[in-house]
């Protein structure tokens, strides 16, 4: 009895509250309207706003149906809270195939690849930002427009190769960098690779560089999702001896970041595989770029390596850029040679066995629901 008279009086004060504040006055005290609606556990005392339901999974582009993302524990999350695994592609060098990124070929990879994201590689020497850094960046600028415009999201990569020490390119990192977040801090769909394959030098200098480049960014965009390339190529030390353990035991001094893990299937195999495996449960991961083939770009795809990598990647929740999304003269390139002279990006025979193998994954619908 004494039961059934509190459930009324509460069920009073709800109703009066109701009436007096509205609807977002009586959600249960420390979790947010969306939070409650998701199974997501909540704690403390928060000023509530309205709720705010997600869409039906697969209606809206990848942007519009997961928004602004951010890191929560060791995945990428979305406006929902709720993790997410972007698939996508990795342009090439835009100084030398950038008559591959137009409005065909967007619509391409956005309708029919149906990809989430584009990586945007934009070398730094190469012919690359250094010769041009207000071209370059323009550029880079143009295509997160053409990415925003199709609902993709869209991956600014720094792309430092030659040399491999990030900090030969620090003044010109923080120099591009604040212009780009200041110019896109509003946007929903832009991430930042900060260094993309950091070679011939220690987890430490990396480090180093990522706690002098992120402020930089974070004073114009401070919710933007930034990826840290890590040693060894990108490999959490892999290639060179080591293990993800430097990361585990030193991470950047940094939140809402990702460490940058690459592969090329051909060429990195079950010891690649099994630093990811267990990387994954201690850090948060992106594969910003990976390849079919060799490490060279080159030789014969291997599929066999390429679906158990893809497989594990699903299996992990840890989204992927294939490179690349061009016509080079390299098995590892979608488009067979001269296709980004013409105008057909979507017809089967334009793409090479690469191309297609990652059409068809990219374009199979996830088995993990987003929104």
């Amino acid at each position: 009895m004494n039961r059934f008279l509190t459930l009324l009086t509460t069920c009073a004060m709800v109703l009066g509250l109701t009436a007096l504040f509205g609807p977002q006055a009586v959600a249960v005290a420390g979790c947010r309207a969306d939070h409650m609606a998701n199974g997501v556990a909540c704690t403390g005392s928060v000023e509530e706003p309205p709720p705010v339901d997600p869409p039906a999974p697969g209606t809206g582009t990848p942007v519009d149906i997961n928004g602004k993302l951010h890191v929560c524990g060791v995945h990428l999350c979305n406006q929902y809270d709720r993790p997410v695994q972007l698939r996508g592609m990795s342009t090439h060098g835009i100084q030398w195939f950038g008559k591959c990124y137009n409005a065909a070929s967007l619509d391409a990879l956005a309708q029919d690849w149906k990809a989430d994201l584009l990586r945007v590689a934009m070398y730094v020497q190469e012919g690359g930002y250094e010769t041009d850094p207000a071209g370059f960046t323009g550029r880079v600028n143009g295509l997160v427009d053409m990415a925003e415009a199709r609902g993709m999201y869209a991956m600014v990569d720094f792309h430092i190769l030659t040399p491999g020490d990030p900090n030969y390119n620090l003044d010109r990192a923080k120099t591009f960098f604040a212009s780009v977040a200041a110019r896109n801090a509003d946007k929903k769909n832009v991430i930042y690779e900060i260094a993309n394959e950091p070679n011939g030098v220690g987890w430490t200098a990396i480090k180093d560089y990522a706690e002098q480049v992120i402020p930089v960014i974070r004073a114009a965009d401070p919710d933007a999702v930034i990826v840290v390339g890590t040693r060894g190529w990108s490999s959490l030390g892999t290639s060179d001896g080591s293990n993800e353990n430097e990361v585990v035991d030193n991470p950047v001094r940094a939140d809402n970041i990702m460490y940058a893990f690459h592969f090329y299937a051909a060429s990195h195999k079950d010891p690649y595989r099994a630093t990811l495996s267990r990387a994954a449960s201690q850090l948060p991961l992106f594969v910003t770029e990976f390849g079919t083939v060799s490490a060279t770009g080159g030789g014969a795809m291997d599929q066999a390596s390429t679906t158990a990598w893809l497989d594990l990647l699903d299996q992990l929740r840890i989204g992927y850029a294939n490179w690349t999304y061009s016509d080079a003269d390299e098995s590892s390139a979608a488009f067979r040679p001269g296709t980004c002279n013409g105008g057909d990006y979507s017809g089967s025979g334009v793409l090479t066995e690469s191309g297609a193998l990652l059409k068809n994954r990219i374009s199979t619908p996830d088995s993990f629901p987003t929104g």
